[in-house]
């Protein structure tokens, strides 16, 4: 599978410090047309942190701000919902579960407090099933809290669980002090991290994601509806979650489906719930008119290798775990190059499905995606005289390094 046009790359390693990266770079001529020049080029919008990506491969078609901290308000129960999927998907959790509703809860989240709530009663015991539709659908504050102290015995012990857990998404900026996004200074998430997240989401847990896209919930003979505006906007949209406090603004995380391809776009900081709305669904509109998927390369395809050290191959290959593909322009001339980036070389032996690395791709100055590279195979430790001749290579190597170091 390839890049319609002609692929041309070639394949050098860099170093630069401690790093040794390999670079796989290539530029590919997409299909042309008589006029390139689109009305679309300058598209601008008025929220002042926001990030459309296409959803499987994350390719980024627009971004504004989009990794600066911000307060995200209900937007990080994404990542409350997340701790809990995984804690579901582990056999930690199950769903007919049954979490206790504290005095705590029902103060700080539930019909006492004035927020957002699935205003379930004090003392009593409910379903992790329904405190989960609770919280995506109602947004409840009292559902999270219920969640996270029946999952860690604690907020404060959840909210480590969900940074813990955001690291080992490769979300490295977001952080988190409690598990409802009410305001605090520590509280803060990315444009591009929250829409990672969601498109994570999406991908790992089918089984749950279709509670995102539910019109209503009841509770306690309470009726609401789901605070997300573009499931009614006939756009394909079926998710995910919208946040609001006096310190973020109004915001928005959602995702839509046209054509098997699925965008998400991510807005915060707006300045009234129309405004959200609006910009949400112009960026989506804007996604899906201006730019089509291409592919570059099928799942487990071999893109490139990785230098090893004592191995009993001097390399490895390196595959991607999905499909890759990018979004680019319709009806446009466009240049795409890409890097494989690792931390080497790699100490044998390596096993097969090992992270390695990442393959970035840019669209001119902008990363247009970046995905994660394993080992495509099982390799060894070489003989004694392969570990000799490649810590000989790594002495000089040093050396030259820091020789260069001191000029």
């Amino acid at each position: 599978m390839r890049v319609a046009g002609d692929l041309k790359y070639f394949y050098k390693s860099v170093i630069c410090g401690t790093l040794l990266s390999c670079c796989l770079i290539f530029a590919a001529t997409l299909s042309t047309a008589a006029t390139t020049a689109k009305k679309e080029e300058g598209f601008t919008t008025t929220a002042p942190h926001a990030i459309l990506i296409e959803g499987e491969g994350g390719s980024v078609l627009f971004e504004k701000n989009a990794d600066e901290l911000t307060p995200p308000a209900s937007l990080s129960k994404l990542m409350t919902a997340e701790v809990v999927f995984n804690e579901l998907k582990e056999g930690n959790v199950k769903l007919d579960d049954e979490f206790l509703v504290s005095t705590n809860a029902w103060r700080k989240g539930g019909a006492p407090s004035g927020g957002s709530a699935m205003f379930a009663a004090i003392h009593s015991r409910v379903r992790v099933e329904d405190l989960l539709r609770g919280l995506i659908i109602q947004s409840g504050n009292d559902a999270a809290i219920a969640l996270a102290e029946g999952i860690a015995g604690g907020e404060d012990r959840f909210a480590r669980l969900m940074e813990g857990r955001a690291r080992e998404l490769g979300l490295t900026q977001s952080r988190f002090a409690n598990a409802t996004g009410l305001h605090d200074r520590d509280h803060l998430m990315t444009a591009r991290e929250a829409g990672r997240l969601a498109a994570h989401i999406i991908r790992t847990y089918p089984q749950f994601y279709g509670i995102y896209g539910e019109r209503e919930f009841t509770w306690n003979k309470i009726r609401q509806f789901n605070r997300n505006p573009m499931l009614a906007m006939n756009i394909g949209a079926d998710g995910l979650k919208t946040g609001f406090t006096k310190e973020s603004g109004y915001g928005l995380v959602g995702s839509a489906v046209q054509n098997d391809v699925r965008l998400v776009v991510v807005v915060m900081g707006l300045k009234s719930a129309d405004e959200r709305a609006r910009e949400a669904k112009r960026l989506i509109e804007y996604g899906f008119r201006q730019f089509e998927a291409r592919p570059l390369f099928a799942a487990e395809q071999v893109v490139g290798e990785a230098r090893l050290y004592g191995g009993a191959k001097r390399s490895v290959a390196l595959v991607t775990p999905r499909p890759v593909r990018v979004m680019v322009a319709r009806n446009a001339n466009e240049r795409l190059h890409a890097r494989i980036v690792y931390t080497g070389p790699v100490a044998a032996p390596v096993r097969r499905g090992q992270g390695i690395g990442v393959l970035k791709v840019w669209r001119g100055e902008q990363v247009a995606l970046e995905i994660p590279l394993r080992a495509g195979e099982d390799v060894g430790v070489g003989s004694l005289s392969r570990r000799a001749f490649d810590a000989a290579a790594e002495m000089v190597i040093g050396l030259f390094r820091a020789g260069v170091q001191r000029i």
